[in-house]
């Protein structure tokens, strides 16, 4: 173990988190942190999905609610759909009443974030958003590696402390994942591009070939695109409407290239096809490019430079 190692370990070994909601991303976050933080409490509404944790050894204990007598922890992860994240930041200062540090998984940061600045001064609240996931949901999907070599998005509060960015520092980097600083109005213009319009793209493609004639005829490319059609729908409705006009700006962007195409193809005008392609390619290897040179690279600077602490 490295002295890097024995830090991250040394700032999460007394910590007791508590984590709202063990789908995919809670689920995945309890079995990479198990053995690494002193306790891990459930907070789940579905008896089956608590019992499973608890039998399996996911987590310490388990619980319905939050309510009437929340758990003790120095650390609540919410990593519930986005507007039952919401909900659950305008109740915590009737919950905890001496205050708590709190982070949450959700995939939009506004209107988490707007709720983390109400919180009175006794919390300490980040906004989180892991870079990760998978076309199904629930527990049963969950793994330990979920978060390994995947950007995880911080988003800043009002309420962000140096110590509580710290913890959830050394948190992600127990998992795995890669931190990545990123005001919460900048973090959803850009995820609306790269990752709900995708999904709205491959629900769309599902529709128009839900023909199951077709199937047999589709393979790796037909199968890759339409992947993300498979996503939680309730989460998927969440991330929609709390992210609405940025995912609004990206479909217009996509529409207008959809139009300069189908004007390409109505004219036969095969010049203006393979420009449209060719850029397309271009951009592409680009990212490709981007891509495999991130792969090599460490952990921003800024982040190397924090301490772990205690939460405050």
């Amino acid at each position: 173990m490295t002295p890097k190692d024995d830090a991250v370990r040394n700032s999460l070994i007394d910590l007791r988190v508590g984590i709202v909601g063990l789908g995919l991303m809670g689920g995945s976050l309890a079995l990479a942190l198990r053995g690494r933080v002193a306790r891990l409490t459930a907070i789940e509404r579905q008896a089956d999905v608590r019992q499973l944790a608890l039998r399996e050894g996911i987590v310490s204990d388990a619980t319905e609610s939050l309510t009437p007598t929340p758990p003790s922890v120095d650390l609540l992860v919410l990593a519930t759909p986005v507007r039952a994240i919401v909900d659950t930041c305008h109740s915590l200062p009737d919950l905890y009443p001496d205050g708590c540090a709190v982070m949450d998984l959700g995939s939009t940061k506004r209107e988490i974030v707007a709720a983390m600045d109400a919180l009175p001064p006794r919390f300490a609240a980040i906004g989180g958003h892991p870079m990760c996931g998978k076309e199904t949901a629930g527990l049963a999907s969950a793994t330990a590696d979920l978060y390994r070599d995947q950007t995880f998005l911080l988003c800043p509060s009002q309420r962000t402390t140096a110590a509580v960015e710290t913890v959830a520092l050394s948190l992600i980097d127990a998992i795995g994942a890669h931190p990545l600083r990123i005001a919460a109005a900048d973090h959803d213009t850009a995820v609306a591009a790269v990752s709900h319009l995708p999904a709205l793209l491959s629900a769309a493609l599902m529709r128009v070939a839900a023909d199951e004639r077709l199937w047999p005829l589709g393979a790796s490319g037909f199968r890759d695109t339409s992947r993300l059609a498979g996503s939680d729908a309730r989460m998927m409705l969440d991330i929609l409407l709390t992210n609405r006009k940025a995912v609004l700006e990206a479909l217009r962007d996509y529409e207008t290239e959809l139009a300069a195409v189908r004007l390409a193809l109505e004219d036969g005008d095969e010049a203006a096809l393979a420009e449209w392609l060719a850029a397309a390619q271009v951009n592409y290897a680009a990212y490709r490019r981007f891509k495999s040179a991130e792969r090599l690279a460490t952990a921003p600077p800024h982040f190397a430079e924090n301490k772990p602490g205690k939460i405050a």
